[in-house]
């Protein structure tokens, strides 16, 4: 039996011991797609029945962690539709990328055609107020990485964060492409803008390695040249909006 094939088995193996009554589940992240480690967890989507809860639970399922989103059925459309919201699809790419481990009811596969149909949909637009709350945003920590002196570095680290993170949300939103966090912020940066998305990898890791923000700092002004240019004296944010 491969590695994946063992994981499959182990995973199927938690659901149908820890939860009985499931009415179908998949199995997500480096599992599913081949490229787990020793240390890796198991990603696993589970459908209950309506008289159970929706809730994410971590256990630890002969020695290895897991990771489970249970939801109900009723609970589904709701929890795909916060997914859209957040612009980060979890929950929409665990169905629609995952192995099915068990669906004796078709409950996985037309929830599967469901998440692929959001998923093509893409997330939704900003407002107008999100755009201009996000430019001014990473119009104010690109400005204020440059001003950093090299014996800044803790705040030079976290203002380089702050503008990929800020970037990485209008650069995906301008393309109409999901964004991620941790290790799914560069790979969905990369399949949305390859040669942009590159340029702000390799100016935060400059910054990282070399203490030098400019090229960081370019990178995010071209960001922002694709929606109007730096955004600073001008803006207007109502409170409470």
């Amino acid at each position: 039996m491969n590695d994946q094939a063992a994981l499959t088995a182990q995973a199927l193996g938690l659901i149908t011991s820890r939860y009985p009554h499931a009415l179908g589940a998949t199995l997500g992240g480096s599992a599913a797609r081949g490229r787990a480690t020793a240390t890796s967890d198991l990603d696993v989507a589970v459908l209950l029945p309506d008289s159970d809860t929706s809730r994410r639970e971590v256990i630890r399922h002969e020695g290895r962690l897991a990771e489970l989103f249970l939801h109900t059925l009723a609970d589904l459309p709701a929890v795909f539709d916060g997914d859209r919201v957040r612009r980060r699809g979890t929950v929409l790419f665990l169905y629609d990328q995952g192995l099915p481990l068990m669906d004796p009811h078709g409950h996985v596969s037309r929830a599967r055609a469901q998440a692929r149909a959001l998923l093509a949909a893409g997330p939704p637009p900003l407002t107008p107020t999100e755009w201009q709350r996000a430019r001014y945003f990473l119009t104010c920590f690109m400005d204020d990485l440059i001003d950093t002196r090299p014996a800044e570095r803790y705040e030079q680290l976290s203002l380089a964060d702050s503008t990929l993170r800020e970037a990485v949300h209008l650069l995906t939103a301008h393309h109409g492409a999901w964004t991620g966090i941790g290790r799914w912020l560069p790979r969905r940066l990369l399949s949305a803008d390859p040669e942009r998305g590159r340029a702000l990898l390799d100016g935060h890791q400059a910054v990282a390695e070399h203490g030098d923000p400019a090229p960081l700092a370019a990178a995010a002004e071209q960001v922002l040249d694709l929606l109007g240019g730096p955004l600073r004296e001008g803006y207007t944010q109502r409170w409470g909006g």
